[in-house]
């Protein structure tokens, strides 16, 4: 099977996108803040916005299964305060868990956090243990940068963080680390600050001993890992300059790169230069880049072709679409064994 372990609720109905305003505006006047109760989406609205968008173009894709999570520019963990992030957090987490529901073949659960810039991080622990538990979810988003693009927090290697690391750790589940939107003018949020997040991550990974601390801890690094792949020899060698171990062993028994890159020569970069056991199959669909390829005639995001025509066996491309998921998302891999897939 096909399994796309980056998927993002962007197609939501628009009641939700209406409620988050009404929140927003409520933070400056308290008397018109909403409800969570006040947002009403019914199944057959949620079924529609998944039919006609992500589901129709799995079916025509090829793809059988996506790990599906709240939309990534929605999270704005930069908005508000902790009620705020965690109302909203809780609201989008139990839409793709409805989804989950409606279409239990197709999707499963990935949670966004409630995270609040200089909040402890320990904070968003119910909402993780929430998720896995009562909703099933096999994975979080974790955001390295709740500001928004000012990057006013420790890094992903300080202390700070290891309370939802020990979480982590205790449910086996790793984290996407996928920032959200944008404030911050110098960098566009889908062609700059997400690539310079997967970047940044790496790196902060690269100077530390986490996994050291934490040797089972395991990061989905999206985007094909921004510049990483294509810098490879300039991380080698700084590693080597820090006298860290070599990146193999050092970092890619923890991280991994996903194949949500647009272009056939990227995807080549990537397969040549990252091991086919740290590269998982991700599309984004639908996400950042949604138009046809005026080179190619097809979705740029249409990352199945790219794979497919990649210098690849049989069995790198197993690893690629299936095996190496079910590895890294252990409870992924029960599941599936739960349906005798």
């Amino acid at each position: 099977m096909i399994i796309d372990v980056h998927g993002h609720y962007t197609t939501a109905p628009k009641a939700l996108e209406t409620w988050r305003n009404r929140q927003i505006a409520g933070m400056a006047n308290p008397s018109e803040m909403p409800a969570a109760s006040e947002l009403r989406i019914s199944d057959d609205e949620l079924r529609e916005s998944i039919e006609s968008n992500q589901l129709r173009l799995m079916r025509e894709r090829g793809i059988d299964l996506t790990v599906f999570s709240p939309r990534a520019s929605f999270m704005a963990h930069h908005i508000g305060d902790f009620e705020v992030s965690s109302t909203w957090a809780a609201i989008c987490n139990e839409l793709c868990f409805r989804v989950s529901q409606l279409f239990p073949d197709h999707f499963v659960p990935a949670a966004m956090l409630p995270q609040s810039p200089g909040v402890d991080i320990a904070t968003c622990i119910p909402e993780l243990v929430k998720c896995v538990e009562q909703y099933g979810n096999v994975a979080i988003n974790l955001n390295p940068d709740p500001s928004g693009g000012h990057w006013s927090g420790p890094p992903l290697s300080d202390r700070s963080w290891y309370p939802i690391y020990e979480k982590m750790v205790e449910y086996d589940i790793p984290a996407m680390i996928h920032v959200s939107t944008s404030c911050n003018g110098c960098f566009h949020t889908t062609g700059a600050h997400y690539l310079n997040a997967d970047t940044t991550a790496f790196m902060q990974c690269l100077t530390s001993d986490l996994f050291r601390d934490f040797p089972t801890l395991r990061f989905v690094i999206p985007h094909g890992g921004g510049a990483v792949p294509y810098h490879w020899g300039r991380f080698r060698g700084l590693a080597q300059e820090l006298k860290r171990p070599p990146l193999k062993e050092h970092l890619l028994n923890n991280i991994f790169f996903d194949t949500c890159v647009y272009h056939q020569p990227g995807i080549d970069l990537l397969t040549r230069v990252i091991p086919v056991d740290n590269i998982l199959f991700a599309s984004e669909m639908i996400g950042a880049v949604r138009g046809i390829d005026p080179e190619t005639g097809h979705y740029f995001d249409d990352t199945k072709r790219y794979i497919e025509d990649a210098a690849l066996d049989a069995g790198e491309r197993y690893q690629i679409y299936e095996g190496n998921a079910r590895r890294v998302f252990p409870r992924l891999d029960a599941m599936l064994k739960s349906k005798e897939y």
